[in-house]
């Protein structure tokens, strides 16, 4: 188990201190940020609890039993479950906040490039340093949702692709939409709860959130609001897409039906033709004479060029498009769990500009109604 500690003594910006330095300064807060093992000993993370005075059934489900996003309310201390984008895959990482008066505490199994990043920037700005526990728990909730959002911008970046793909009816096609489902799906299995989890965090009346970070915890509900909608657009996107595909498929079929019936149609004639001539009757016409072959070739050549002629009148024959169907794309979205950590909206103060989301693409139209 790894243990590091950041303490804000006052005003400034927060510092590193000792591991074994848990206590919180006599003003300001502190973070505790346990990093578990895969087999470490429960005691020490059950010391840690029992120092703190936290829920002794919470902390042993930190430490095994993993849990989508909730919140619960202990009276003399919360426990929030968030999700975060790991680094090395599209999946989620659960990460265990313990939110006191002045220590937060938070138990992961992962590392975290959103911890990391607001660790360090923590220890470089004073105004994000600023606020109680509860802002910085808002702040924290901020930055790892945020990164969530990460999955629908390189599916937006992706989607020209997949829909190149589809209306060429490439046969890759659909390998690179499972493998971009299974991502959107990972993600959104865990978007709808962290959203719900948010809500309540911005509605709750415990002591322990004060206004500001209700206020924040707000503006980061906005943030998952737009996450859930738009993962559940994407969702709809690809289903639209393999429609496409398969639409595509469905006219390749049919002009591959409809050159196989312009062969069969020019040649018919000129097997009919052939074959009269090719009966053993010694009466046949130009059958005796040498220019007989000719004459009858010629009959045929007008023949397959009058046919065609039709089939281009008619538009069953069309000159072969030089246009490039798009270069192909990769599979999955994995590009979205290299996307930095965004600090966003946690460096804003509330009384001066409230946190919004960040601006991207989006299908959907702007809320008229912000919550309180």
């Amino acid at each position: 188990m790894r243990t590091r500690v950041l303490r804000r003594p006052g005003d400034g910006p927060a510092e590193l201190v000792s591991s074994h330095d848990l206590d919180p300064p006599d003003r300001g807060w502190s973070w505790v940020d346990v990093t578990l093992g895969e087999n470490d000993d429960a005691d020490a993370l059950n010391s840690v609890g029992d120092h703190f005075q936290l829920d002794r059934v919470a902390v042993h489900d930190a430490r095994g039993d993993p849990d989508l996003p909730k919140f619960d309310d202990f009276g003399h201390h919360l426990l929030v479950v968030l999700h975060g984008l790991r680094d090395d895959r599209i999946a989620s990482y659960e990460l265990d906040c313990f939110v006191s008066a002045r220590v937060l505490v938070t138990v992961r199994r992962h590392d975290s490039a959103s911890i990391d990043t607001l660790w360090d920037a923590l220890q470089r700005s004073t105004d994000l340093a600023e606020g109680g526990v509860d802002e910085l728990a808002a702040r924290l909730a901020d930055v790892l949702t945020r990164r969530l959002l990460s999955v629908v911008d390189a599916f937006d970046e992706r989607l020209d692709g997949l829909i190149a793909q589809a209306l060429a009816a490439d046969d890759r096609l659909l390998s690179d939409l499972t493998a971009v489902r299974a991502d959107l799906a990972a993600i959104r299995r865990v978007a709808h709860p962290q959203r719900e989890t948010l809500d309540e965090l911005r509605h709750t009346r415990s002591p322990l959130l004060s206004d500001a970070a209700r206020r924040r915890f707000s503006d980061v509900f906005d943030v998952a609001a737009r996450a859930v909608v738009d993962l559940d657009g994407a969702r709809s996107a690809l289903t639209e897409t393999l429609e496409a595909y398969r639409g595509a498929e469905a006219r390749r079929a049919t002009d591959v039906t409809r050159m196989l019936t312009v062969y069969a149609a020019v040649l018919l004639p000129l097997s009919l033709v052939a074959s009269f001539f090719g009966m053993n009757h010694q009466n046949l016409p130009t059958i005796g004479q040498d220019w007989g072959w000719v004459a009858v070739t010629a009959v045929m050549a007008v023949m397959a060029s009058t046919s065609l002629g039709i089939f281009v009148a008619t538009g069953w024959i069309r000159r072969p498009s030089g246009r490039a169907t798009g270069a192909t794309i990769g599979r999955g979205l994995i590009e979205a769990a290299r996307t930095p950590a965004q600090l966003v909206g946690a460096v804003y103060e509330i009384s001066v500009l409230p946190i919004r989301t960040v601006a991207s693409r989006t299908r959907t139209p702007p809320r008229n109604n912000r919550p309180d």
